[in-house]
């Protein structure tokens, strides 16, 4: 295993210091850090992906209320003007 120093910003030492529950290593701490943005990130995608597929009904709902509606009644020849 290679053992490597990083130079931190006081005030994220301090931060991180913060986080310590006990006599947690940094090392931990960071690794507990990253273990929690790698679930909320996925979390993010699985909302996101829930919400994309919610749109897509609602949208294929509203295609299919209006399914056929456009052409009732409208003369074919009837020119449109703007």
């Amino acid at each position: 295993m290679v053992i490597t120093t990083i130079q931190l910003n006081e005030n994220v030492k301090k931060a991180l210091d913060r986080l310590k529950l006990n006599k947690e290593t940094y090392e931990e701490i960071i690794l507990n850090l990253m273990d929690i943005a790698e679930k909320n990130k996925r979390e993010q995608k699985k909302l996101l992906i829930e919400g994309y597929k919610e749109m897509a009904e609602e949208s294929l709902r509203t295609a299919k209320e209006w399914e056929g509606t456009l052409m009732d009644g409208l003369d074919k020849n009837e020119k449109w003007q703007r």
